[in-house]
């Protein structure tokens, strides 16, 4: 494998890696926005990047990208898990908690969304005149045709500002609270978003799903954040619709205690816990005896809940 194809794999691998993170984020945002104009524009941007993903992904494999073998796959790997990890981790977790009223955590994700955006359109931006130059125009012509949509999606939120802005400063500035992030229909929405995908099951969240057996599936299903236990539902119905993984799916499914609690990690839940909101420990403490059931996340819970 020349040089102009490895570098063109890195930036590929690069931007694939930001694909998959932005999938999290968006189903996050999606689920604490209310219905309305900007919510279809958070939907219909999650289908695009999760397509973007996958086109991206087929490029990779047919430069050479799918054996794993080589060094070059080993850094592209990499490559992909820190910067996918780097975007998830500053963006998602804790989008859910930011601002006082919902019109203001709305506007505040509006408003990082058109960052992410202008991100994405440098990258692609870059990987089309990379390929380019060295010849390479299918790769070239996948970059600025997703660069395209990442163009027009930031059209799309910039024109959704002033309107968001304006219900922030209702809510902020006038006390007009329209809203609460509860409920926004957080757990309808991420269902609805994620039913009817995946496409392929290379994008469940249980690698080699196929090959397993059901005990073996059910064994790490409690692991699953709600969206991607709605994915292998959809998944499952489509094909093998085998009752004993869609009846454990139907038992660990419910409401988080807020959007986007799946997504936390123990310490980042505990962090919240200890604000000592009486009403959100309890949430947690239901839902986490009755899904998750992290030993640190409850014994968090019970020190507030005695405290309180």
């Amino acid at each position: 494998m020349d040089d102009s194809t490895q570098k063109v794999m890195q930036y590929l691998g690069e931007a694939h890696a930001s694909e998959q993170a932005l999938t999290r984020v968006l189903q996050s945002q999606i689920a604490m926005t209310p219905r309305g104009s900007y919510r279809r524009a958070l939907e219909t941007h999650l289908d695009e990047t999760r397509d973007h993903a996958q086109r991206v992904q087929r490029r990779l494999r047919a430069l050479g990208g799918s054996t794993g073998a080589s060094p070059l796959a080993a850094v592209v790997t990499l490559a992909e898990s820190a910067i996918g990890q780097a975007l998830a981790l500053s963006k998602t977790p804790l989008d859910l908690l930011r601002g006082a009223s919902g019109q203001e955590k709305v506007l505040k994700n509006a408003k990082d969304a058109c960052a992410t955006e202008a991100l994405e359109i440098a990258t692609y931006t870059a990987i089309e005149r990379l390929a380019r130059d060295v010849g390479d125009d299918e790769t070239a012509e996948l970059a600025a045709s997703i660069r395209a949509d990442e163009e027009r999606m930031l059209a799309r939120v910039l024109r959704e500002i002033p309107q968001l802005t304006g219900a922030a400063v209702g809510s902020e500035v006038e006390g007009d609270v329209s809203f609460d992030v509860g409920s926004t229909g957080a757990a309808e929405a991420l269902k609805r978003t994620v039913t009817g995908a995946p496409a392929s099951v290379e994008e469940l969240a249980i690698a080699g799903y196929d090959d397993l057996t059901v005990g073996e599936i059910v064994g790490r299903l409690r692991s699953l954040t709600q969206a991607e236990l709605a994915d292998v539902d959809a998944y499952e119905r489509r094909h093998q619709n085998r009752s004993g993984i869609t009846d454990r799916i139907g038992k660990l499914s419910g409401d988080e205690p807020w959007p986007g609690y799946d997504q936390l990690t123990v310490a980042e839940v505990v962090a919240v816990l200890d604000e000592g909101d009486e009403d959100r420990v309890r949430r947690v403490r239901a839902y986490e005896r009755d899904h998750k059931d992290r030993a640190g996340v409850l014994r968090a819970a019970e020190r507030q809940h005695s405290q309180a």
